[in-house]
């Protein structure tokens, strides 16, 4: 179930003024996030790393086969070289 965090402060009643959250509190809460985080194992991060740099080299070639089509059909268009 989705907890909705837009609008109003959950638990409060709209009249209430807010408070300031203190450094020190946000920093407890941001230390109890990142426990809550999966981090990848050694493995996971070289897979994902590979997949990464595969899909971005194929989209290299693809653009770069683009354009130089592109511009081969401009030039042929309107009579360069």
């Amino acid at each position: 179930m989705a907890i909705d965090t837009r609008g109003e402060t959950a638990g409060k009643p709209s009249g209430e003024k807010k408070s300031r959250t203190t450094p020190a509190l946000f920093y407890r809460q941001v230390v109890a996030e990142l426990r809550k985080v999966i981090w990848p194992t050694r493995r996971d991060l070289v897979t994902y790393t590979t997949v990464v740099m595969v899909f971005v080299l194929i989209m290299v070639g693809i653009v770069y086969g683009l354009d130089w089509l592109f511009g081969e059909a401009v030039l042929r268009v309107f009579g360069g070289k």
